[in-house]
C-alpha cells in the first residue's frame, strides 16, 4: 500500500462534500506530475484530504476504490480520475504552518512542491501527521 495527499479547495470540493457523496471521483488534474500520481495509485492505497487556499489542513482520510481511467471532464484526453471513497475525518486537523514546524516533516513534498495537487506520501511522513492529528 501507497500513501498519498489529495488537495481540494473547500470551496470547489469539501471534506463534508466527500462524506456525504461517500465514493467518488477526483477529477479536474490538469497538472503532468500529478496526473502521473493518480496513475501510480492501487486500489486500497490512502489519501490525505487536505483543504487548500483557505484552510490548509489536512482534515482526513479517503481510499482509492477505483484505479485510473480517463477524465470525463477532460477534452484533451490526456488526463485521469480515481475514485475515492472517506473513510475517517481526523481527530484534529493539521495545518500546513504544523507540518513546516515538524522537523520530521522537512522534507514533505506538501513543502517543497507546494503547487502539486496530488502527491506521494511516505510511511513515516504519514505516521507522523497521523500522530499529529492525535495530540
Amino acid at each position: 500500500m501507497k500513501y498519498w495527499l489529495l488537495k481540494s479547495e473547500p470551496d470547489a470540493w469539501s471534506w463534508n462534500d466527500q462524506v456525504k457523496e461517500k465514493a467518488s471521483m477526483w477529477d479536474g488534474v490538469r497538472n503532468y506530475q500529478a496526473r502521473n500520481n493518480l496513475k501510480n495509485m492501487k486500489r486500497d492505497d490512502l489519501c490525505f484530504f487536505y483543504h487548500s487556499v483557505t484552510e490548509k489542513s489536512v482534515v482526513g482520510i479517503v481510499k482509492v476504490v477505483k484505479e485510473h481511467y480517463p477524465d470525463p471532464t477532460d477534452k484533451t484526453e490526456r488526463f485521469v480520475v480515481v475514485d475515492v471513497k472517506a473513510t475517517k475525518k481526523l481527530k484534529r486537523p493539521v495545518s500546513l504552518e504544523q507540518i513546516k514546524n515538524n522537523k520530521k516533516l522537512k522534507n514533505i513534498a506538501l513543502v517543497k512542491q507546494s503547487r502539486l495537487s496530488v502527491m506521494p506520501i511516505k510511511e513515516a511522513e504519514w505516521n507522523e501527521i497521523i500522530k499529529m492529528s492525535s495530540i
